[in-house]
């Protein structure tokens, strides 16, 4: 074979192998595309948001939205945060057995962690059996159909506080817990976000509304966190807490803690200015921005456009809403 031949032979090698990659590389982008969504797009938490959360997330934005360029900007990066699935982590390290005069019991210690993340974002709570037991007739009640498979340990007549029982109870619900979990509709129902943190979150609120506002603030600082990661399809969930948590730095006099704290929830409103925790809220952080020396004019601007644009009507004080929650 002289050396044009040989030249051509590899210029047509060359050129099958293009094509190969190219026609390669253009299927797996073609596949790509047509593959279904991350199970938490942007697109499908919009289209899918549980009916519990739809009365405070309603809201959207408008050409005559109110919000600056910078607002905007901040607005869309935290929307596009939440796009970002977080995976949790379900561990039942340990048990521990309560006995009361009447009643004995075993409280499961759940460990929370997220994925990829140092032992840092972990939440601890516990549970006892009748806890897991509601969570279930609650979840047959309105997911019959996605419940159909789960299996939920029974009890038993006797024998409830031996070790062997006790142990294949820990991985039991340990497996129920993330079996919960990998179901969309049931990870992100009010069920199951409230059976792992509403019992934290009504001592909290028990503890603020009796002045124990220190108490209350460890137990809000706790449970945020686990909140946040429960909710982050839907924001604007966790709007009380952070409130709460207002709140209680306010009365503690950490001005600057509560101002902080209430940035955050204010971020998470600027599309929700029918909320009721917004006017509340902004008024409490005019007030923190004046005693901070901050700049208080741009919120009193706010507030002022919102009493144009609204009837008179009675607004609790943000301590008068945060006291209201989780009242029995």
């Amino acid at each position: 074979m002289d050396q044009d031949s040989h030249c051509t032979g590899e210029r047509e090698l060359l050129e099958a192998v293009s094509r190969i990659t190219t026609s390669s590389t253009r299927s797996t982008s073609d596949e790509e595309e047509n593959q279904p969504n991350a199970e938490i797009s942007c697109q499908e938490r919009k289209e899918n948001r549980e009916k519990d959360d739809t009365q405070d997330s309603s809201a959207t934005l408008s050409p005559n939205s109110s919000m600056t360029t910078k607002e905007l900007q901040e607005y869309w990066r935290n929307e596009k945060r939440q796009c970002k699935q977080t995976k949790l982590l379900f561990e039942i390290p340990s048990t521990r057995i309560v006995e009361h005069k009447l009643s004995k019991y075993v409280m499961y210690k759940i460990i929370i962690l997220q994925t990829g993340s140092f032992d840092s974002n972990k939440s601890v709570i516990e549970r006892r059996y009748s806890d897991f037991e509601k969570l279930h007739r609650n979840l047959l009640e309105e997911f019959r159909e996605e419940m159909e498979d789960v299996t939920f340990p029974k009890k038993t007549l006797t024998g409830n506080f031996t070790e062997e029982i006790i142990n294949e109870r820990k991985l039991a619900f340990k497996d129920y817990l993330r079996l919960l979990y990998s179901m969309k509709y049931i990870r992100r129902s009010k069920k199951f976000i409230d059976f792992l943190t509403r019992p934290e979150l009504q001592e909290a609120y028990g503890c603020l509304r009796g002045g124990q506002y220190t108490k209350a603030l460890e137990i809000l600082l706790e449970v945020i966190g686990l909140q946040e990661r429960l909710t982050r399809g839907n924001p604007v969930a966790i709007v009380p807490t952070l409130c709460a948590i207002v709140v209680c730095h306010k009365d503690l006099e950490n001005p600057a803690s509560a101002f902080e704290f209430g940035e955050k929830a204010l971020s998470r409103l600027r599309v929700h200015t029918s909320h009721r925790y917004y006017i509340p809220l902004l008024d409490t952080m005019i007030t923190l921005a004046y005693e901070l020396g901050k700049d208080f004019l741009s919120l009193q601007e706010k507030l002022e456009e919102w009493k144009t644009k609204k009837d008179p009507i009675r607004v609790f004080t943000l301590k008068e809403l945060a006291v209201r929650e989780y009242v029995q």
